[in-house]
């Protein structure tokens, strides 16, 4: 027979609130204890070093300008553009190509897609095409995705398709103006757009025929027949009175004003956008290179500010290296 009192059983498999928030009030206060503590030292560590780590923040300012007049001097301009013959993705990717010759320096390749001498071929450093983004799909370009980092998946921040950017990196400045000329004409000479615009104009004024001859022949008012069977009808035997419905007037706005913006949109394509690109937005000329003192110095100054924390924690630490050295 038992002997332990039931009263005073503990169930094991239950949770005390109390020593649950206990143990995570301390752990709380020992991760801000230290944190604070981090803070402190770190504070401590960099004012008693703030002359070595001044002088490493100098250093790496001079070592920056040091590259910028030892590189030579790279300038860059962008240009907005409207593809109107293929999708934005197959331009992007045709225009890419550019690049790929120019990663390759193939020089030759790139003088006879965009009808240049080589030497002035050799020149360019870069030529990219980049999606615009529009954030909160309101049709308002936000900014252009230069690292192609974009999730196509995202609906509400989505890759606009009425327009792109290219992005050009020249050595020389003079040769930018005439990058516009030298980019159509790659492209106007690509014999599979050539033959999908002829095909896009020539559908174009098919549909404007078609178009106008159906405004001319429908007017601002078209009288309407109602219970065209019961006017015909005679009376019959009896007397009988039969009320004879006129013809009815209706306007047919609607009709008329889809017709004239369906041809209004079909002449803006004609006339403003007949060919395979469109310019939106043309390269400017740039006033600084791109290349300069701080295009180096932020990455320059912090990895000389790191080494030199990373060199002062060791000399302030040699005794407790050396020991573990020698023991290992």
């Amino acid at each position: 027979m038992s002997t332990t009192d039931p009263a005073k059983e503990t169930r094991t498999d239950e949770i005390d609130l109390r020593d649950l928030f206990n143990r995570m009030g301390r752990t709380l206060s020992k991760w801000f204890r230290a944190i604070g503590r981090g803070f402190l030292v770190s504070t401590v560590f960099l004012i008693k070093n703030f002359l070595p780590l001044f002088l490493s923040v100098i250093i790496g300012a001079g070592f920056s300008y040091a590259l910028k007049w030892s590189i030579k001097p790279v300038y860059v301009s962008e240009m907005t553009l409207r593809s109107n013959t293929v999708t934005n993705a197959e331009m992007i990717a045709n225009i890419n190509q550019l690049d790929l010759l120019l990663k390759e320096k193939n020089y030759g390749g790139i003088s006879t897609a965009l009808s240049i001498d080589p030497a002035e071929a050799s020149k360019i450093k870069h030529i990219n095409a980049f999606w615009v983004i529009d954030k909160n799909y309101d049709s308002i370009p936000d900014y252009v995705d230069y690292r192609n980092s974009h999730n196509v998946y995202d609906s509400v921040n989505v890759r606009m398709n009425d327009r792109f950017v290219i992005k050009v990196q020249l050595k020389d400045p003079a040769g930018i103006p005439k990058m516009k000329d030298r980019i159509f004409s790659y492209v106007n000479n690509n014999p599979v757009l050539i033959q999908q615009n002829d095909l896009r104009l020539r559908l174009i004024d098919e549909l404007l025929a078609r178009l106008n001859h159906d405004i001319e022949q429908l007017d601002s008012l078209q009288k309407v027949k109602y219970f065209e069977e019961t006017r015909n009808m005679k009376p019959e035997k009896g007397g009988q009175m039969i009320f004879i419905q006129e013809h009815a007037t209706q306007l047919i706005y609607n009709d008329i004003y889809a017709l004239y913006d369906r041809k209004h949109y079909l002449d803006q394509q004609k006339n403003l956008h007949n060919e395979i690109l469109t310019v939106i937005s043309d390269f400017l000329q740039p006033l600084k290179r791109h290349n300069g003192g701080w295009y180096y110095g932020k990455f320059v100054i912090p990895v000389c500010f790191a080494l030199t924390i990373i060199l002062l924690i060791i000399i302030r630490n040699r005794e407790k290296l050396k020991e573990v050295f020698r023991k290992y």
